[in-house]
């Protein structure tokens, strides 16, 4: 019996991100080769934006995807949301010349109210939401806040690009493939704070400090390729991340979707239980361990070491002082 078609909201669907990950999505990548899907695609209300929005649904028809059982196109949120079991929330405003990180959650956070609002009225009532916008743990702080009704566990933000980054940068240290890599773990913020752990990463099986002993690395360049990557990119394309964030969301939907191997866990932005000493509430960056059932956990115990914790409390204050920023947003 085929299976019924899954509704996957795309905000901001035109950019660079979304033209890079839709055709994953309708391909089969995301939830199998024997899932459909309706893609749902939100962008802003300009008739530059919708144009080009026009465009990728005109080459999502030209690629026949055997799974696509439906576009929808609008600049209406409840329209993109309803009825839809993910929302993929890419869409937001970057930073512009002179703008401040401050400055830029400001601008964003009435947009994730909006959405927020939007998803828990007309969202099919198992919905999952991921938040790729930047930035992104607090947009989706502001979103789950605003999603009166709905779970808070419902919302996550996104560090498998981190993950997936700090696994690339340790193989190639190590002189390894990259499928050698496993447990890789970030803490804390996507931002320019958070956390790559080595002690709890795994390189064949031991701990990849173990593996590569040069300290002075690992907590020099590999710290700071890890978290300024993304500005890396910028400068050598004179563009954004979008291809590997489109991979890393497919993989952070399929993370949540799908059951977590025994005895491993992945790495994404949850409300925090309290766990390692994080204030509840704030959504943080942690190993999680997925039961393919739509629920998850976060995984207990591992060691934290005095350097790792010193940048955990970095992250966390930085996240506890953006919350600081949109505290009135969150009422």
């Amino acid at each position: 019996m085929a299976k019924a078609p899954l509704r996957v909201a795309v905000t901001g669907a035109a950019g660079q991100i979304g033209y890079a990950l839709l055709p994953r999505i309708a391909s089969g990548a995301l939830f199998g080769p024997d899932q459909p899907v309706i893609l749902q695609l939100l962008e802003i209300p300009n008739e530059k934006a919708l144009a080009a929005l026009k465009g990728v649904v005109m080459e999502l028809e030209d690629c026949a995807f055997p799974l696509l059982h439906g576009v929808v196109q609008t600049s209406d949120p409840k329209q993109a949301f309803k009825g839809a079991h993910w929302c993929l929330l890419v869409g937001s405003k970057p930073r512009g010349p002179g703008m401040e990180r401050n400055d830029l959650i400001k601008e964003n956070g009435p947009i994730f109210v909006g959405q927020g609002q939007a998803i828990a009225e007309v969202a099919d009532k198992s919905v999952r939401v991921a938040v790729v916008g930047n930035p992104c743990n607090t947009n989706a702080l502001i979103a789950m806040h605003a999603a009166k009704g709905l779970p808070k566990e419902r919302f996550t933000a996104m560090t498998r690009l981190d993950q997936n980054r700090a696994a690339a940068q340790l193989a190639q240290k190590a002189g390894v493939h990259v499928t050698a890599v496993s447990h890789t773990l970030i803490w804390g913020n996507h931002s320019a704070t958070q956390v790559p752990d080595y002690v709890n990463t795994k390189i064949n099986g031991k701990p990849a400090h173990q593996v590569i002993t040069d300290t002075a690395w690992l907590q020099g360049d590999f710290f700071k390729t890890v978290q300024q990557r993304g500005a890396a990119i910028i400068a050598a394309r004179g563009l954004s991340s979008a291809a590997s964030a489109a991979s890393a969301l497919i993989d952070h939907v399929r993370d949540l979707h799908f059951a977590t191997p025994a005895g491993e866990w992945r790495s994404i932005c949850v409300p925090s239980d309290g766990s390692y000493g994080i204030p509840k509430g704030l959504i943080c960056s942690f190993p999680i361990h997925s039961d393919g059932q739509g629920n998850y956990k976060i995984v207990q115990g591992l060691p934290i070491d005095p350097f790792i914790q010193q940048k955990i409390n970095a992250t966390v204050k930085e996240l506890e002082d953006e919350k600081a920023v949109v505290r009135d947003l969150l009422g």
